[in-house]
């Protein structure tokens, strides 16, 4: 459970990282120092930043960048990607059409997703079958944004892998028929400045109030403003202040229910009061699109030995949010 952090823990996780497919790994105190800064951050805020995480910093820079340079493209441009029914809802949606909880949310974004294809997950996959749509300008883009996909893949299954210890269970606890085939969630996300001196908005949420659905998620957030808010246990609202070189990473409802509530899937939003257009790109790792999820037995245990969660199937807790998250 969350509790009434007042800031957010920053975590090298380079040990982890160079050495948690190494058999030995689990013997190795540098990794198993990770692991403890890992268990306590997700026990006591769900949200932590992550450095020392292997991803070229002039990668995650240069995603941001040609991210705000599609945001800065004509409405006609980005309107040739519009998201659709039709596209699995894949790509851009525009300022107020994505909305969380019945309140539009002031951001425009492009939606990605691990592809589809037509039956493969039978009824259940139907409404997320398709291609993600990709702008043609900048041309660089989709190379970028696939190569930048299998690295944050990759990253996350090495955190989940410190997780799983910090749980108590074996270092591929979250893989096999769990996550052993990660379904992923792309959004590339723009915020517009909505503050002005003389005048404030009536809506002046980036972002609403909610959590994420699967397991880990990687944020990429602009160096030079503050936005991103995390909720602790006293309902205060703690800035998630940017820290370069850095990932922030957040817990979502699947690793809650795995670990029957020991983690927290903590509630968070976006306001970009700053006088400056925001870039955020977050990665979103998920467990196997078809993957039943239900409480761990070590977590139970660990919990009380109660069950707190009833089972859940990823891909049908994804389509429910998925399919009441626009306006289209």
């Amino acid at each position: 459970m969350a509790t009434d952090f007042k800031s957010i823990p920053l975590i090298d996780i380079s040990e982890l990282v160079e050495k948690c497919d190494d058999p030995n790994s689990t013997q190795d105190k540098g990794v198993a120092e990770v692991v403890r800064q890992l268990d306590q951050a997700c026990r006591e805020a769900g949200f932590f930043y992550v450095k020392g995480h292997g991803i070229p910093d002039s990668l995650v820079k240069e995603i941001r960048t040609i991210s705000r340079r599609f945001f800065d493209s004509p409405y006609e441009e980005k309107l040739k990607i519009k998201l659709s029914s039709a596209s699995g809802y894949r790509g851009y949606q525009r300022v107020g059409e994505n909305i969380t909880k019945g309140v539009p949310d002031m951001h425009e974004a492009i939606d990605c997703y691990k592809e589809v294809n037509p039956g493969m997950y039978g009824d259940l996959g139907k409404a997320m079958e398709g291609c993600n749509v990709w702008p043609s300008e900048p041309r660089n883009f989709k190379n970028l944004m696939e190569d930048y996909v299998d690295r944050c893949t990759e990253l996350s299954r090495k955190i989940m892998r410190g997780i799983a210890l910090a749980l108590g269970g074996p270092i591929d606890a979250f893989e096999g028929n769990r996550a052993g085939d990660p379904f992923w969630v792309l959004r590339v996300i723009g915020y517009p400045v909505l503050c002005h001196e003389m005048t404030k908005p009536e809506n002046d949420v980036g972002c609403g109030a909610h959590t994420d659905y699967g397991l880990l998620t990687l944020v990429n957030q602009d160096d030079d403003i503050t936005a991103l808010q995390v909720r602790n246990s006293n309902g205060e609202w703690i800035s998630a202040v940017p820290v370069p070189g850095t990932f922030v990473c957040n817990i979502g409802d699947m690793l809650k229910i795995l670990t029957n509530g020991l983690y927290e899937s903590t509630l968070h939003r976006v306001i970009n009061n700053s006088s400056k257009y925001r870039v955020c790109v977050a990665y979103f790792y998920e467990p196997n699109f078809d993957a039943a999820i239900e409480p761990l037995d070590k977590c139970v245990e660990k919990s009380g030995g109660t069950k707190k969660f009833e089972r859940a199937v990823y891909g049908k807790h994804l389509v429910s949010k998925v399919l009441t998250n626009f306006v289209i």
